[in-house]
């Protein structure tokens, strides 16, 4: 009995000190990648400017082939959707919507929810600017983690869990924009 006292005072005192911690741990995630690309803004911002577009260039496809995807709305304008259904659980299910584009400023604002393989939520965006006579293109989202869950914000490290794959799909926009 005295074991199983100690056992319960243990795992108490961890859980308090986990959700006092929590406490001082912003849920806040931004995480972007650039990439210079020898093509004029205007070509770039082709093949940024809509979800079927940005698809062309997905690093994500490589998981599913023959994810079924459906696509709704005006292509390239606000409230324009893909859904997406894999059987392949890394690719899971989901969808992301543009929700704003600004053709002036050249970026596109979206919001992207996973469904599986678990459940989240993220606000994406890429932006083309000029770079002398060249183009920078940021892709990147923001997210927040619910607490207490904040405190595995210690134990992340962005750029070793989806750099690579943002690498490849920069990458990627760099050789379909630089094709003459």
């Amino acid at each position: 009995m005295k074991v199983l006292k100690w056992i319960i005072i243990i795992l108490a005192s961890i859980l308090i000190f986990w959700l006092v911690l929590a406490v001082f741990i912003s849920g806040d995630i931004k995480y972007e990648k650039s990439i210079v690309i020898h093509a004029p803004v205007e070509k770039v911002w082709e093949n940024t400017n809509t979800l079927r577009r940005m698809d062309q260039w997905s690093p994500w496809n490589d998981l599913d082939p023959n994810m079924k995807k459906d696509w709704t709305g005006i292509t390239g304008e606000a409230g324009e959707k893909v859904r997406w259904d894999s059987k392949n659980e890394d690719a899971g299910k989901g969808w992301q919507e543009i929700k704003k584009i600004d053709k002036v400023n050249k970026r596109i604002d979206t919001e992207i929810k996973f469904l599986t393989p678990y459940e989240s939520e993220a606000n994406a965006y890429v932006t083309v600017t000029p770079e002398g006579n060249e183009s920078k293109a940021t892709w990147g989202f923001t997210s927040k983690i619910p607490y207490p869950f904040t405190v595995m914000k210690l134990f992340m490290n962005m750029e070793d869990a989806i750099g690579k794959d943002y690498q490849e799909g920069l990458s990627r926009l760099k050789k379909l924009s630089e094709k003459k």
